[in-house]
């Protein structure tokens, strides 16, 4: 764990992993909840990182967090949110042979995994997903999409992401949803936050791909 100031009154948590990024954003998320951490305006995970920004008094919490470490997140906790998906991607079988297995398998093993929200970031709404492991790594597209349909569910490195909007992408399609993700009438306006828990949910009824 790598402690860095940053400007006046904001200090960026840096860790060796995204696992431990996760942990520690729930960490100080829980601390902060029990009335024990310094105050902090907003606590922002990123891949490996974590933004504390706003913070009251700048070397107690570096002080403070040098004193303990972050277990590991509860699998159970945080909110869970089903997706309703239609698996038809059009790089499920590029997925299928990555993984040495039939496309029914992919789905079978994504909609069995419970995936959990790391990070947030690349456009509003969007969410990093972790849950399927270091065997499952996929590459992005050699030749990124100038347009990647909103709702289309996708895979890249160790994440599961849902574009909320069309917008150019390169990662692999795998399915689509009709779920609304970004909503600036809803508090708050992201449906899926870090730390939701996420279960993708098999449904032929889901509208088809264009």
């Amino acid at each position: 764990m790598r402690l860095l100031p940053t400007g006046q009154d904001s200090l960026l948590i840096d860790l060796d992993g995204p696992g431990e990024a996760q942990a520690w954003h729930a960490e100080l998320l829980r601390r902060r909840a029990a009335g024990t951490l310094t105050p902090v305006r907003e606590i922002v995970p990123g891949e490996r990182t974590v933004l504390l920004y706003g913070v009251h008094d700048l070397p107690g919490l570096q002080a403070e967090l040098r004193r303990w470490s972050a277990p590991s997140p509860v699998a159970d906790s945080g909110e869970l949110v089903d997706i309703p998906v239609r698996y038809d991607g059009a790089d499920l079988g590029v997925v299928a042979e990555l993984w040495g297995m039939s496309e029914e398998d992919v789905v079978r093993l994504h909609s069995g995994t419970e995936h959990r929200v790391a990070f947030s970031g690349f456009a509003p709404g969007f969410a990093y997903m972790t849950g399927l492991g270091e065997p499952y790594v996929v590459p992005r597209r050699a030749e990124p999409r100038t347009s990647v349909p909103a709702g289309s569910v996708a895979l890249a490195g160790h994440y599961t992401g849902i574009y909320p909007r069309s917008s150019p992408g390169g990662w692999q399609l795998i399915g689509r949803t009709s779920v609304k993700l970004w909503d600036l009438e809803r508090q708050p306006a992201a449906l899926l936050v870090p730390g939701t828990r996420v279960r993708f949910v098999p449904d032929s009824e889901e509208r088809p791909r264009e």
